[in-house]
């Protein structure tokens, strides 16, 4: 079946994001005549589907020439993507180093997807000099933006003191935050917690959450974590955390 799209409904990125919801096939035409006539936001979308494969064959090496595209437009998130590309090796020889570089532009112009990627290539000193205080400070500015994973490991970092003095109560807030923010290891972090606190009902619910968004390696050791539970009905979630991460594991039909 072939659609005709209004110049409007091509140029309008809200209307191509909806349309990837409803119907990928067509967004994914719409989204590449959008980026042929260079809408930006376009550009960037038809990476992104091109990488997924969502509504068109999978492509990264060209996923990876759009990112280039946006990015060298201005588009912060084309430029994380392409650090994405070159951290995991998608479209291209994997290299952290180049990585870190993309994240680095993208963070100091604002992206706070990038202050978390360009952290966590400095906390773990890759492509990098590792430097445990940049990364806090990214962590602490990309959660101060709202962005939910880097609210949990700047918890993580005040309620063990790490780089900074201990703040138990800080910790505790930003793992509340990250959770409500959706983050499955907000939620587990932040369960982890209220167990600890007699909070056994609570936490369960937000195991509960963590369990059905978690991806594998976060279930396999989550479920580690909680066979050492001291509490019998938070240490009973283990059995379905690895349940669900052998799920994952085996390979769509």
């Amino acid at each position: 079946m072939s659609y005709q799209l209004r110049r409007e409904e091509v140029l309008d990125g809200d209307s191509l994001k909806a349309m990837l919801v409803e119907s990928p096939a067509r967004a994914a035409q719409a989204i590449l005549i959008a980026a042929r006539e260079g809408v930006l936001d376009a550009q960037a979308l038809l990476g992104q589907i091109l990488l997924d494969g969502q509504g068109i064959a999978q492509d990264q090496p060209l996923a990876l020439r759009w990112f280039g595209i946006a990015a060298q437009r201005g588009h912060l998130m084309a430029r994380n993507m392409l650090g994405r590309c070159h951290e995991h090796g998608w479209g291209c020889a994997a290299d952290t180093t180049i990585a870190a570089g993309h994240y680095r532009v993208a963070a100091e112009a604002g992206l706070d997807w990038a202050m978390y990627n360009y952290a966590n290539l400095l906390a773990t000193g890759r492509g990098v000099v590792e430097d445990q205080v940049q990364a806090l400070s990214l962590y602490r500015q990309a959660a101060e933006l709202g962005h939910a994973k880097s609210m949990n490991l700047l918890g993580r970092y005040l309620e063990e003191g790490r780089d900074c003095p201990a703040d138990p109560l800080a910790a505790r807030l930003w793992y509340r935050l990250s959770a409500e923010g959706g983050d499955f290891r907000g939620q587990f972090s932040y369960a982890t917690l209220l167990a600890d606190e007699g909070h056994v009902d609570e936490a369960m619910s937000w195991l509960r959450r963590a369990l059905a968004a978690g991806n594998q390696n976060f279930l396999r050791v989550s479920g580690e974590a909680l066979n050492n539970a001291p509490h019998p009905r938070i240490r009973a979630m283990a059995g379905k955390y690895h349940q669900r991460a052998s799920e994952l594991a085996q390979p769509l039909g």
